[in-house]
Formats: structure tokens, C-alpha cells, sequence
């Protein structure tokens, strides 16, 4: 059995899809929108994420820049071999809100 495919059973097996599926998104947000440093607070529940900027400048620009983001965050989680895709509760982010 290869590493990763192990590496997923016994994500599965733990229950830690969700918590770590999380963790994934908000790490792939900070390497698709760049405003990591400007990020106050990140959440997501059932295909939403939530995230809180300290800018309102950066806010707006983001704002113009949704969809492309949310293809960017997808396409790192598709090639995250940690990010359990078949996880019913946290899986890919559908709809991005800034706040």
C-alpha cells in the first residue's frame, strides 16, 4: 500500500479529516490571496469561508479577485495529498466571504 494511501486511512480512522481539512483550507487561502499578514480570523462551515481583514484596502481588492481565489484555494487542495476530498463535512470551498 503506498505512503499516502495509508497516510488517508488513518486520518480516517483517527476522525481527523475535518479538523486537518481545515487547517488545509486556511493554509491554502495565505498561498492564494497573499494577505496572510493582513488576515485577523479565518472560519469555514459547509462550504463557506469566512475571512476577517485587518484592510479594507486589500479587502476591496480581494473582493474582485473571488472567484479566481476560490479556483487557487481548490487547486491547492486538489494537489494536497493530506486534504481528504470525500470528507462530507469540510470539503472544498464553494463560496469565499470577506469581511
Amino acid at each position: 500500500m503506498p505512503l499516502g494511501e495509508a497516510l488517508r486511512l488513518w486520518i480516517r480512522s483517527e476522525h481527523l479529516g475535518a479538523t486537518l481539512n481545515t487547517r488545509r483550507i486556511f493554509l491554502a487561502w495565505d498561498e492564494a490571496s497573499g494577505a496572510g499578514a493582513w488576515t485577523l480570523k479565518k472560519f469555514f462551515r459547509e462550504g463557506r469561508l469566512y475571512i476577517t481583514l485587518s484592510s479594507s484596502v486589500v479587502r476591496n481588492q480581494l473582493e474582485f479577485q473571488k472567484d479566481s481565489l476560490i479556483e487557487k484555494i481548490n487547486g491547492i487542495l486538489a494537489k494536497d495529498i493530506l486534504f481528504t476530498d470525500d470528507d462530507s463535512t469540510v470539503s472544498f470551498v464553494k463560496e469565499l466571504i470577506l469581511k
